[in-house]
């Protein structure tokens, strides 16, 4: 996925006074927030794997797009067309 930010004037300078890179800032903020989610849904996934004495194999990556294939975790886009 490749996002583009787009600031007014004012927000990148703001930005600027207190990120020495505000770019490697917007995109360190996106990848740990991505980190974070990732470590939440494969320990929800692999709590869910004990449970139901489903064999868990792969990197947490793998076990998050698992848990997207299998309907298990939804993005919050979708939500909203569940009943």
């Amino acid at each position: 996925m490749q996002c583009t930010v787009n600031l007014t004037e004012a927000e990148a300078k703001a930005l600027s006074a207190v990120a020495l890179d505000p770019a490697a800032w917007i995109i360190n903020a996106a990848k740990e927030r991505a980190r974070l989610a990732i470590d939440a849904i494969a320990a929800q996934e692999i709590d869910r794997r004990l449970a139901s004495g489903e064999a868990i194999a792969g990197s947490k990556e793998d076990i998050v797009l698992a848990a997207f294939a299998g309907g298990y975790v939804i993005a919050l886009a979708d939500q909203d067309n569940i009943v």
